[in-house]
């Protein structure tokens, strides 16, 4: 039987990793998966219908859709906090329909959701991050070395004595953050963890979950409404009516602009400015997916204008 995460006093870095072959092997397994949050409800009504969704261990995963596509039932079914109704989850090697396994799947899988205040519950920082390695049983002394490189690993080092109430929303989504890699997971999913979030704050919380992805090895699976978001990901998962309707690499997604309009999405506007230069025959290259790529190849087309 396979495994997730990391057992309490383990050796290893301070947030997860993966590996050689990273990207290789199948982190969490959906197969014909069907949920319905009504008790009885025909399969037509289900909030995922036979859903097939590989996500690849060690990647950034991106799922888009827009309201009630199903992305956040993903995201428990991924954790375990809800079970599936028809079909398989097999989260590192252990199904979630085995009771005796979701222990361990929830411990591997860590979960940021929508509003920080409501996953914030210490006095203080330092305080709400060790809560998860206490209730784990975790030595005093591992819980403060986790704690010290939890924060460290997300910018708060600074903060460890602060009162969560006093800081911003990006900085308590970094809080929330700490708090489940001080768990040591091997999986980080946020569920629309950037939407209470302006821009700024936003950039820099995807700007932080990439550098840990890259750096810590750390998989990483983000719900999100944003498309600009997926711009970053290695792998992006499009749903639609609970069902998974397109899968690829940010530029194999966004070429297909003209899908995505069919259910409610729209490509970002850097990548539709392009898209209307090269209809125009202004411009020949591949998908453009953010605006500093869009201003390199504007600089590029104008090298040697007056």
């Amino acid at each position: 039987m396979g495994t997730v995460g990391a057992e309490s006093g383990a050796a290893g870095p301070p947030v997860g990793g993966a590996g050689p072959g990273v990207g290789d092997s199948t982190f969490a397994a959906f197969r014909g998966v069907g949920f319905t949050y009504v008790k009885d409800a025909p399969i037509e009504a289900f909030s995922i219908k036979d859903m097939g969704i590989s996500f690849r261990e060690g990647l950034f995963s991106v799922v888009l859709g827009r309201n009630g596509s199903g992305k956040s039932t993903v995201a428990r079914l991924t954790n375990a906090i809800l079970l599936p109704d028809v079909g398989s989850v097999t989260v590192g090697g252990l199904d979630t329909a085995d009771e005796a396994s979701r222990w361990a799947i929830r411990r591997g899988v860590g979960m940021v959701f929508q509003d920080p205040d409501n996953q914030i519950v210490g006095t203080t920082v330092e305080e709400d991050v060790a809560f998860g390695p206490e209730n784990l049983g975790v030595p005093p002394e591992e819980i403060r070395e986790r704690v010290e490189a939890a924060l460290a690993a997300v910018g708060m080092e600074g903060y460890a004595h602060n009162a969560p109430d006093r800081l911003s929303g990006g900085q308590k989504q970094r809080v929330a953050i700490a708090g489940v890699l001080a768990m040591r997971p091997s999986c980080i999913v946020l569920d629309e963890a950037t939407s209470m979030l302006d821009p700024v704050g936003r950039g820099e919380l995807l700007e932080l979950l990439r550098r840990l992805n890259r750096d810590e090895g750390l998989t990483v699976i983000h719900i999100t409404h944003h498309m600009a978001e997926a711009a970053m990901a290695d792998r992006v998962y499009v749903l639609d009516g609970g069902r998974l309707a397109m899968e690829g690499s940010p530029r194999e997604v966004f070429k297909k602009a003209e899908t995505l309009r069919s259910i409610g999405l729209e490509v970002p506007p850097i990548t539709e400015l392009f898209m209307r230069l090269r209809d125009a025959g202004v411009y020949d290259g591949d998908v453009i997916l953010s605006a500093d790529e869009g201003y390199e190849r504007i600089r590029i087309m104008t090298q040697g204008l007056g």
